[in-house]
C-alpha cells in the first residue's frame, strides 16, 4: 500500500477563505472534497500538493441545483447522487441523470463532486462530456472576484483547466431554451468504470427543425473532445437516422483515440461514432417527447 507525501489540511470556512488560503500558499495548494480523483493520484505519488485546503464545510455556499432566470445553476461542491436524484435537471437535461446512473459506484456517487469531477479534467470523465454539450459555462473566484469561462475553454490540456493559482471553480451555469433534449450513451467494461468511449448530445428544436447542438466524447482524445463540425452539419437541418449517422461519422473521424487496456484505438473510434448516432436519436425523441 502507497501512502501519500506529506501535507498541510486546512478546512474552509467560506468560500472567500478558500480562496485566500490559495492565494496565501501559492501553487502548492489544491481544493479537496469528495477526494476519490485527487486521494488516489497522491497515494501513487501522481500528485504532491504540499497543502489541501478541505471544503466540505461550505455546502450551504456551495452545493445548489436551481433555476435562475435563463440558467440552471449548479454549486460545485454538488453530489453525484443529487445531480443524479434532481427532478429540475432530469426535466431540462436528462442528459444529466443519463450519465449519473453510469458514473462509478455509490459511494463515489455519494461524496464526489460536479466541481471534483471537471477539475478533475480527465478525459475519460462523463460530467466534462455533458457540460460541453450542454453549451454550459463555469465561474471561477479569485480575490479580485469572478470570471465566467465557457466549457469550451475550460480544459485546456490532459488533467488541465482553466483555472489557475488561487482560483477556484463555485459554480456551472446551463443555459435553458426551448425545444430541448439531450441524451449520454456510454460503453464501458464493467458497471461503474471509466469509458471505453462516451457521448454526450444536447439539441434544442425549432419546430421541425435543429436550432442548435452539442456534441462531446469522452474518452476517445486527450481533453473532452468537442465535435463541432457535426454540430455544423446538423444545424438547420431535420433530424433524421441518416443525418444521425452521417454525424456518427464525422465524430469517428473528428476524435484521437489510443489504444490500451480499454481496447484499440479503431474499436474506440468507431464505438464514437455509434454511440453520437444514438446519442442524437435519443436527444431528439425527447426533444419531440416521444420519451421521457
Amino acid at each position: 500500500m502507497q501512502t501519500p507525501a506529506p501535507f498541510e489540511y486546512l478546512r474552509a470556512q467560506s468560500v472567500d477563505d478558500a480562496v485566500e488560503a490559495l492565494q496565501r500558499l501559492g501553487p502548492e495548494a489544491r481544493i479537496i472534497a469528495g477526494g476519490h480523483s485527487l486521494l488516489p493520484m497522491m497515494k501513487l505519488r501522481l500528485a504532491n500538493p504540499e497543502h489541501l485546503i478541505d471544503i466540505n464545510d461550505l455546502e450551504d455556499e456551495l452545493s445548489y441545483i436551481r433555476e435562475e432566470g435563463a440558467e440552471i445553476v449548479i454549486g460545485a461542491l454538488t453530489r453525484h447522487v443529487d445531480l443524479l436524484k434532481s427532478d429540475l435537471l432530469a426535466r431540462h437535461f436528462p442528459v444529466f441523470r443519463d450519465a449519473e446512473e453510469v458514473i462509478a459506484d455509490p459511494v463515489v456517487r455519494n461524496r464526489g463532486t460536479i466541481g471534483g469531477s471537471l477539475c478533475q479534467a480527465d478525459a475519460a470523465e462523463d460530467l466534462s462530456a455533458v457540460c460541453s454539450a450542454a453549451k454550459g459555462n463555469v465561474v471561477i473566484r479569485n480575490a479580485e472576484g469572478e470570471r465566467v469561462v465557457a466549457m469550451s475553454d475550460f480544459h485546456i490540456g490532459p488533467y488541465m483547466t482553466a483555472v489557475s493559482d488561487g482560483e477556484m471553480l463555485t459554480e456551472v451555469r446551463l443555459p435553458l431554451r426551448p425545444g430541448g433534449g439531450s441524451a449520454h450513451e456510454k460503453v464501458e467494461r464493467r458497471a461503474g468504470d471509466f469509458a471505453i468511449a462516451a457521448a454526450s448530445a444536447v439539441l434544442w428544436l425549432d419546430g421541425d427543425t435543429i436550432a442548435d447542438v452539442g456534441i462531446a466524447l469522452s474518452a476517445v482524445g486527450p481533453t473532452t473532445v468537442e465535435v463541432t463540425r457535426a454540430e455544423e452539419l446538423l444545424r438547420g437541418k431535420v433530424p433524421s437516422d441518416d443525418l444521425f449517422a452521417e454525424a456518427g461519422e464525422v465524430a469517428s473521424e473528428d476524435c484521437a483515440p489510443l489504444a490500451d487496456g480499454r481496447g484499440p484505438a479503431d474499436y474506440k473510434r468507431h464505438l464514437a461514432g455509434v454511440l453520437t448516432k444514438r446519442a442524437l436519436r435519443r436527444a431528439a425523441a425527447r426533444a419531440l417527447h416521444k420519451e421521457v
